[in-house]
């Protein structure tokens, strides 16, 4: 059962997504925005100081930058920015939506909020790379074969020293053996409170009005010989499904793909058996999992 709602430790990240949430008129950037980042704007460099180091600042005890909670806060900065994010996002024609109602900023407002927090903006290219782009659409080739290419960059990612805070947002061309149309680009991303074109995934949905702002951030950290992703994670990526799972196993490849990507990019191989089962794209539950990878690994292979 929810605690009382105070202000007493709440994430100050929280109070502006609130606070946009809630916003009516038109100009949410100067009216709500601004002022709240003119107010934090300092207090967050301690905290960013620690975080952005590739280290394990996540297993001690007590504050850590002078916050108590850097996961948590990281989470409800994370939030923030899925909200700004809707207005880039492709208009959905099956369901309602979710735009609908929240505050609007420019691209360029966008990135005046996260700089101005000490986040280094960065696009795209045309060498797709699952660690810095999130597929947003995908045009299907007719060679299956061909690789994930991206074609154009819809939002901005942003990186916090070698921490990955938002992956950008790409259009992609590839073939269905890489990245099919209507799944990677549509079936539910994790680790991801809101997008409008596609379900998500995350901790703190089915959570009450304060317990849900307790979700910790992904950590993906990446270094020049190596990426960890989901750093503070504690379970094996190969550990075997537990029996009566209510979701397809997925292969030892799959489990990587997933964790890469935050979503399915193809159909798993074991999903034949358990089409019966409603639901079971949002029942894989890969938020225990970590990886270690050497950089040596290239772009262009299905889990890239």
């Amino acid at each position: 059962m929810d605690g009382e709602d105070t202000d007493a430790g709440r994430p100050d990240a929280r109070r502006l997504f609130e606070a946009l949430r809630d916003h009516e008129g038109p100009d949410a950037h100067t009216a709500v925005v601004v002022p709240w980042l003119e107010r934090v704007r300092d207090d967050y460099r301690p905290l960013f100081g620690v975080v952005s180091r590739d280290e394990p600042w996540w297993e001690g005890e007590g504050p850590v930058g002078g916050w108590w909670d850097p996961l948590k806060e990281l989470y409800a900065l994370s939030r923030v920015s899925d909200a700004l994010l809707l207005a880039f996002q492709p208009v959905p024609d099956d369901w309602p939506d979710r735009a609908a109602g929240w505050a609007r900023i420019s691209r360029s407002q966008y990135l005046e909020l996260f700089t101005g927090l000490g986040m280094t903006p960065f696009g795209g290219g045309t060498a797709f790379d699952s660690f810095l782009h999130e597929i947003v659409e995908v045009e299907q080739t007719t060679d299956p074969r061909a690789p994930i290419e991206v074609t154009g960059v819809v939002w901005p990612g942003l990186m916090l020293g070698r921490l990955l805070f938002g992956r950008a947002g790409v259009r992609v061309r590839a073939g269905a053996g890489h990245a099919r149309r209507g799944i990677a680009d549509r079936s539910p991303l994790y680790w991801t409170y809101l997008r409008r074109h596609r379900p998500t995934v995350d901790l703190s949905q089915g959570w009450g009005h304060n317990s849900q702002w307790r979700t910790d951030f992904r950590l993906d950290y990446r270094t020049p010989d190596s990426r960890r992703l989901n750093a503070a994670a504690r379970g094996d990526i190969d550990e075997p499904d537990a029996p009566g799972d209510p979701c397809p196993p997925l292969t030892p490849a799959e489990r990587r793909e997933l964790l890469r990507h935050r979503c399915l990019l193809r159909e798993p191989a074991a999903v034949a058996g358990h089409a019966r089962t409603p639901g079971w794209e949002r029942e894989l539950f890969p938020f225990r999992w970590r990886l270690l990878e050497s950089e040596e690994r290239r772009a262009g292979g299905p889990g890239s």
